[in-house]
């Protein structure tokens, strides 16, 4: 049984740092993607970053230069380095695993930038 264990969300002031990590426990084979998502209150949820098994990364216009996606393969680890947050930054934020037969969630981390 495969589980998504999310760790390093938290309360931080508007230009702070948050680094979140996202560790895969099970067996879980062929990961295409790895990747975060955030859903603030009444919005859709939103594709943040992802970063392929070749190292090829996504950002989303909104956090590009600020979030950096990295992942440690051996350690089925994907985590998101959070720079200059903003308060619309706040949101809850879910990691994302993509195989080639199965998509996994983590339970999600709340994220809340004060201004």
């Amino acid at each position: 049984q495969v589980q998504l264990v999310e760790s390093g969300g938290g309360l931080v002031q508007a230009g702070g740092s948050l680094r979140l990590s996202c560790a895969a426990s099970g067996s879980i084979f062929s990961i295409n993607a790895m990747g975060w998502y955030r859903q603030a209150p009444g919005k859709q949820r939103e594709l943040v970053a992802a970063i392929t098994s070749g190292g090829s990364t996504n950002y989303a216009d909104s956090v590009k230069g600020r979030f950096t996606i990295s992942r440690d393969n051996a350690k089925n680890t994907v985590y998101l380095q959070m720079n200059s947050l903003k308060p619309e930054d706040t949101a809850v934020y879910y990691c994302h695993i993509a195989t080639t037969l199965y998509d996994y969630w983590g339970q999600g981390t709340q994220v809340t930038v004060s201004s």
